[in-house]
């Protein structure tokens, strides 16, 4: 039995593909380069001098068990698979305001004056390019230094032409949009086709904003994109095929950080528990850009509809009806311009146990926005960069394992979107895993210390 078994892990590692080494140059292109973008760049600078720890990066900190509980394996991820180096990070973007990064950290207001002062004379030089922008859908902001042009293709093109020339400058690139939330819009006909949409960005088409004008420009380059905001950008057909066609990794929207991410965590326990739930209500309360863009209904719609799908997956109320057909699920966001970018969550969560009888969770979540996004941002252009180099993961187009950083994972065509934070993580952990040709981490084994 022992000997039949130790064959057929040798199989499995000799099956496992190719990772291209991360040699040279990651140009990282931001889209928007406020409290999110610039915190995060601001830290890395930070993590390079010494200056401080990339708390809260799983690439950066976290590590990975490879083979038995017994033998002690567990390297650090970034030892693990090839990453990029922080040191070979370039950044650059756009922006609807002429600040460069220093000055809009500055105006941010999330890291500290010491902290900015010694980092000042590396982030005043990246300065952002003129961004597309559309105030139909971000109505709470007015962009100053916008590109200009006869139609979206041409927009696009400018776009485009941006990323040609800063691909000459390193060796490989990936977006990443840290900008504003767009108002809600769902995908139209001009989204079905590559046909349809290029049609639609001749024709000014209403139906395309400036996100999706990013995400056509990254990925016809080949280009991995990534979005931290709620809207629907590359979740739709043609973005779907475009990737697939130029194997320009994509992987959902909107960074799971705050009052999202508590509940991928605490929703999961209940019901691994088997602990009803008959209402969850969740406030949340901001007051940097993002929650003055948010304050639009619009804006906020977009952001309603990420928030609110985990609950309903992760309980499977079709097969638990009786613990959670009926739940009342209400979320609410508002803007508090005195908080900056200290976030406040609230929940209430009304539980009932063993015959019927109710209980209650409170939980007051008080957080920096911008500190927990900034390393989910940063871990995503890592493996979005790792998943290009990677034959069998650029051509699925979407990153499916990812979805650990999303609060709406995107999926392929027929299978529902996972949220449970734990399955995420192991689904994200074993696709390292067999990338690197190591077993699969499945407690399956027949031996009592597996």
């Amino acid at each position: 039995m022992a000997t039949k078994k130790k064959a057929v892990r040798k199989s499995k590692a000799a099956v496992s593909t190719k990772v291209k080494p991360a040699k040279g140059k990651l140009g990282v292109m931001v889209v928007g380069l406020g409290a999110v973008a610039t915190t995060m760049i601001a830290g890395v600078e930070a993590v390079r001098r010494g200056l401080a720890k990339p708390i809260g990066s799983l690439t950066q900190m976290g590590t990975i068990r490879l083979g038995k509980r017994t033998e002690s394996k567990s390297p650090l991820i970034k030892d693990f698979v090839p990453l990029a180096d922080l040191n070979d990070l370039v950044f650059t973007g756009w922006d609807i305001f002429k600040d460069n990064v220093y000055e809009a950290a500055v105006h941010a207001a999330v890291l500290d004056k010491d902290m900015l002062t010694q980092l000042k004379p590396y982030l005043e030089k990246i300065k952002p390019m003129p961004a597309v922008f559309d105030q139909y859908y971000v109505k709470r902001l007015n962009g100053t230094y916008v590109k200009k042009g006869k139609n979206k293709r041409d927009l696009a093109n400018q776009i485009i032409a941006d990323i040609k020339a800063f691909k000459k400058t390193v060796d490989r690139v990936v977006m990443i949009w840290c900008a504003s939330t767009e108002i809600y819009r769902e995908a139209t006909a001009v989204h079905q086709t590559i046909e349809a949409f290029e049609k639609g960005l001749e024709d000014d088409s209403i139906d395309i904003p400036p996100s999706q004008i990013y995400a056509y420009a990254a990925l016809t380059q080949g280009v991995p994109f990534a979005n931290g905001a709620p809207m629907v950008t590359v979740d739709c057909p043609v973005m779907v095929e475009l990737s697939k066609k130029y194997s320009a990794p994509i992987c959902g929207k909107d960074f799971k950080t705050g009052q999202t991410f508590m509940k991928t965590v605490l929703a999961p326990g209940l019901k691994a528990r088997m602990l009803g739930v008959k209402g969850w209500f969740s406030f949340n309360m901001l007051g940097n850009r993002d929650g003055e863009v948010l304050d639009d209904p619009e804006s906020f719609r977009s952001k309603e509809v990420s928030k609110m799908g985990s609950l309903d997956y992760i309980f499977q109320p079709e097969l638990y009806p009786e613990l959670y057909k009926d739940i009342y699920h209400k979320v609410r966001i508002n803007y508090y311009p005195p908080r900056g970018d200290d976030k406040e969550a609230w929940d209430n969560i009304d539980i009932f146990g063993w015959l019927n009888y109710p209980m209650q969770i409170k939980v007051n979540f008080q957080c920096k926005d911008s500190i927990l996004a900034a390393p989910v941002a940063l871990d995503l252009v890592l493996f979005l960069d790792l998943a290009q180099r990677t034959p069998e993961l650029k051509s699925l187009g979407i990153q499916e394992w990812l979805s650990f950083y999303l609060k709406s994972p995107q999926t392929a065509d027929g299978l529902y979107p996972e949220h449970d934070l734990f399955i995420q993580s192991m689904k994200l952990k074993n696709t390292l895993r067999h990338i690197m040709g190591e077993d699969l981490i499945t407690h399956l084994g027949l031996e009592y210390y597996d």
